[in-house]
């Protein structure tokens, strides 16, 4: 076996020796986004937007299975909106972009700037998210409970002013899709909450390949406003942990502040109950985490933009043409055929008239899962070379090509569970049950000083619910409790932090 200490890799560093700067570099390999000269904000390439359209359409159709729709509302929300839930506006009043004039002008120096004249009346917020102006038209909206439930979805992009960036994982600007509902009682917004958790939690598991922890967030991290919020926190090859998805009862509190209210079926008039609910481009990011390799992206063939890259081998004229037209053939085959969720599979020929290595490690870069040669000399066998992107970049199996074009559906969907157990197997070694505050404290302090992000990963440890003990160990180790798990398999105990009682383990890491 060689030496991973002196194997090239396509990307360097490798994630052993720095894994932020790792991250940064598979991004601009794979082309999936650039920085742009907007300060914080990304310009996503066309490869990094095809994994989102695929992410968009897939989680959309889960999203609208369970009778939700479409809809769009403003980018700008009126200041006194925003100002009327209190605990809300103190969450975001920090990053929030704030629009103060509708006009420019030229001034003395022929420099463009804010003309005087065209201030507003009311300053206008950017969203950072959409609870209070989606909230002022449900208040129209409704009127009695034959009016409820509402279940409206919306795709878009959101603004919050991030001090510190990285592309796709925290960015000024993002993309994603909110969900917005009213419901007639508390009972049925809790269920509401807790049903799209469970989507996004198909959704991550199913389609993105990567197992996660459901649970509820404690006080101190739950989204501002909000009465309770679940939460899915995944482990990427750091192991720290990130967030994939979250999803709030708010309770009362936002139909409160924008007035929705209804007539029961008593004749009463009550605040509607509502939730809300998101996912945004930070799975792009954590997919590539997840995933990755030293020498690039490694995708899930459900969200990747091509499943199968071919590439033809014309280095002799008197070929080339026959490997082209064998190379159509089969792509047309490919094509015609469906895989998991009945989808076509897409294939690419690249024709583009450069060196076979260049092209090769360009596709493996990416991510693509299956890359298939074809030359001269398989055309003489009747067969193609397949090599897998979940495997060793060098390894390659001969098989014949109407056998390939039969089990690519098949190979695709290995593929595809295997990056999963591969994920679950590395989240479950790095998971453990903690009983101690030494065993904890050990657990997260990095052995090598040098490379701080090496640590234990996520650990399963009492706490007496107390905010103080909770900002300690914030102070203390950057840990935070990631998610109070939902089901009921852990038993009562003692905090290990103060002796005191606590209902059950709770999940701790660094996070993202």
């Amino acid at each position: 076996m060689s030496n991973p200490k002196t194997t090239k890799t396509a990307i360097t560093p490798r994630r052993d020796e720095d894994f932020p700067e790792w991250y940064q570099q598979v991004i601009r390999a794979a082309e999936l986004a650039e920085p742009s000269d907007v300060r914080g904000c990304m310009v996503i390439r066309p490869w990094g937007y095809g994994i989102w359209e695929n992410m968009q359409r897939q989680l959309d159709a889960l999203i609208r299975a369970t009778g939700h729709r479409n809809a769009y509302f403003p980018l700008f929300i009126p200041l006194s909106y925003f100002a009327k839930e209190a605990e809300h506006v103190e969450g975001f009043a920090k990053e929030c972009a704030v629009v103060t004039h509708y006009r420019l002008k030229i001034d003395e120096d022929g420099g463009l700037v804010p003309d005087p004249e065209s201030k507003l009346a009311e300053p206008l917020i950017v969203r950072p998210t959409s609870e209070t102006i989606i909230g002022a038209s449900y208040a129209k909206w409704v009127q009695s409970y034959r009016d409820l439930p509402i279940l409206i979805n919306q795709w878009c992009n959101i603004v919050r002013w991030e001090m510190r960036t990285r592309l796709f994982l925290r960015t000024t600007e993002f993309l994603w899709q909110e969900g917005h509902t009213v419901h007639e009682t508390e009972a049925e917004a809790r269920e509401e909450t807790k049903r799209m958790l469970g989507v996004y939690e198909t959704f991550v598991r199913e389609h993105c390949a990567i197992p996660v922890f459901a649970g509820l967030k404690s006080d101190s991290e739950k989204f501002p406003g909000a009465v309770e919020t679940m939460a899915l926190e995944a482990m990427v090859q750091d192991r720290k942990a990130i967030q994939a998805g979250t999803s709030h009862f708010l309770g009362q509190n936002f139909a409160r502040a924008s007035g929705i209210q209804f007539q029961t079926r008593e004749g009463k008039q009550e605040f509607g109950w509502t939730t809300s609910w998101g996912m945004t481009t930070r799975m792009v990011g954590t997919v590539v985490m997840a995933h990755g390799d030293d020498d690039g992206v490694v995708l899930p063939p459900r969200i990747a933009p091509t499943h199968i890259v071919i590439l033809p081998i014309t280095t002799r004229q008197d070929t080339s043409a026959k490997v082209l037209e064998t190379c159509d053939r089969l792509a047309a085959e490919l094509r015609a055929r469906k895989y998991l969720d009945d989808v076509a599979i897409e294939v690419e020929v690249d024709r583009r008239n450069l060196g076979g290595g260049v092209k090769n490690w360009e596709w493996i870069k990416k991510g693509v899962p299956l890359r298939v040669e074809i030359g001269p000399r398989d055309l003489e066998k009747n067969s193609v070379e397949v090599s897998r992107r979940d495997q060793e970049v060098k390894a390659k199996e001969s098989m014949p090509l109407e056998e390939f074009a039969a089990r690519a559906p098949e190979i695709l969907t290995s593929i595809q569970d295997g990056l999963y157990a591969r994920a679950k197997k590395f989240r479950d070694a790095n998971t453990r049950v903690i009983d101690s505050k030494k065993d904890f404290y050990d657990f997260f302090t990095p052995k090598n000083a040098a490379k701080p992000e090496i640590h234990g990963g996520f650990a399963l440890a009492h706490w007496n619910g107390s905010r103080e003990i909770e900002e300690q160990i914030k102070n203390d180790l950057k840990v935070t409790i990631r998610a109070i798990p939902l089901d009921d398999s852990s038993e009562p105990g003692k905090c290990i932090f103060t002796g005191g009682p606590s209902a059950r383990r709770v999940i701790w890491a660094k996070s993202y």
